[in-house]
């Protein structure tokens, strides 16, 4: 373990879902197939899972209920164009950068000078649950304008899977968004509205900061209080952090933090964005941890996310992994490995025999026991490199050696 990694508590998802059952779902599921041990454990899980839901999810449905009722929400007519032709707008983002500065700010003077540049995010999801058949999930995040074309960030965990995206300006307009790129690995995402006269925020150079200097925070908590101002310090540089299937290398910083905030802006007193805010610790004996993505690690993938749509060069397993921990490794009753929940047709992945059910248990001869370390692995190979997988199937060890693809959107 280096010196930078540490074991914090769960790392909370900051924005909000909503599920909202479909009245018109007719689906029965017949509770007779399932054995009476599963049963018993499903009727664990709901329980659970129900109050999960509670706790985290009333904020944005309640606010996009509202949102929908004040009749903000907007035409989606130009999305669908934009979806059907995305050549059609791609170009360069021309974010600002400003040099010379020597003057602190007050927090006020940021706030005035930033706080147009950041906008709210509401997102629709359809989603199937065999509870529930199908369902609308309703979430609420934060966003940075960087160009004055309309081109926003926020996070990929924000819009991921969104049906719906609709970006609310400080003055209260609405405007719906078409997703140009994202990158799971930064957990980075861009947006493109149809709007005229943007604030942007103007980037600064995260390579230069240092512990201790004050760090302001503007974004959307709660899915409700779009606009807040929260200040603290800068209170490590280059934490490398664990969550999500993916290791990151963040902006540690005491200014409040809530669900709501992922993707809104992290400003140093000179008022320019230094960082993409992106989690908070959700320990209820812990206060004052949030990180962000450093900016300059976003200004390297914006060329590629607005070219391509994705990063290029990143590898793809072709599979979906699941880490067989809690609720999940008690409904399986199985706790070593990493669970395939699919694998790809066609993908490499499927011609060198990979299938659902599988447990990855080592790398080219590294054991591994969560989506985090492989992605941590593959990060030393190239696309076409081969690697050895060692899976277990039916308590039984196989290997099999890997291509590596690239992802492609």
């Amino acid at each position: 373990m280096s010196n930078h990694d540490l074991n914090l508590p769960d790392m909370e998802p900051l924005f909000f879902v909503e599920p909202q059952p479909n009245a018109n779902n007719k689906e029965v599921i017949e509770a007779d197939r399932l054995s009476a041990k599963l049963q018993r454990k499903l009727a664990f899980i709901l329980a659970f899972s129900m109050i999960l839901t509670l706790v985290v999810g009333l904020g944005g449905g309640y606010y996009l209920a509202e949102y929908r009722n004040s009749a903000k929400f907007p035409d989606l007519t130009w999305v669908e164009s934009l979806q059907k032709n995305r050549s059609s707008i791609v170009g360069n983002v021309d974010y600002l950068t400003q040099e010379g500065l020597t003057t602190p700010l007050s927090i006020s003077q940021v706030s005035a000078l930033t706080a147009d540049s950041v906008v709210e995010i509401q997102t629709e999801r359809t989603m199937t649950d065999w509870r529930m058949g199908q369902y609308t999930s309703t979430g609420a995040g934060s966003g940075v304008i960087i160009d004055q074309k309309g081109y926003i960030l926020t996070n990929q965990h924000v819009i991921d899977g969104a049906s719906t995206i609709v970006v609310g300006l400080r003055n209260g307009d609405s405007y719906p968004a078409v997703l140009i790129g994202s990158d799971h690995k930064t957990d980075i995402a861009l947006l493109k509205i149809e709007a005229d006269n943007l604030t942007t925020a103007v980037f600064g150079d995260s390579s230069t900061l240092v512990v201790g200097e004050i760090a302001i925070a503007i974004g959307n908590p709660l899915g409700q209080l779009g606009g807040t101002v929260t200040d603290g310090i800068i209170s490590a540089l280059d934490r490398e952090l664990s969550f999500d299937g993916k290791t990151m290398n963040l902006l540690q910083t005491n200014a409040a933090i809530n669900p709501g905030n992922s993707g809104g802006g992290l400003f140093n007193i000179y008022g320019e964005l230094i960082g993409i805010v992106v989690a908070k610790s959700s320990g209820t004996d812990v206060e004052g941890l949030g990180f962000a993505i450093p900016i300059n690690d976003v200004k390297t993938i914006l060329t590629d996310l607005m070219t391509y749509g994705y990063v290029e060069g990143r590898i793809d397993l072709k599979m979906t992994l699941q880490d067989v921990t809690g609720v999940y490794s008690y409904f399986y009753g199985y706790s070593q490995g990493v669970y395939i929940a699919s694998v790809q047709e066609g993908s490499n992945a499927a011609k060198t025999g990979f299938k659902v059910g599988d447990y990855i248990t080592a790398i080219d001869g590294t054991t591994v026991s969560s989506v985090s370390e492989i992605n941590a692995l593959l990060d030393q190979y190239k696309v076409g490199d081969s690697v050895k997988i060692k899976i277990l199937r039916n308590n039984r060890s196989y290997t099999g050696n890997l291509v590596l693809e690239g992802y492609k959107g």
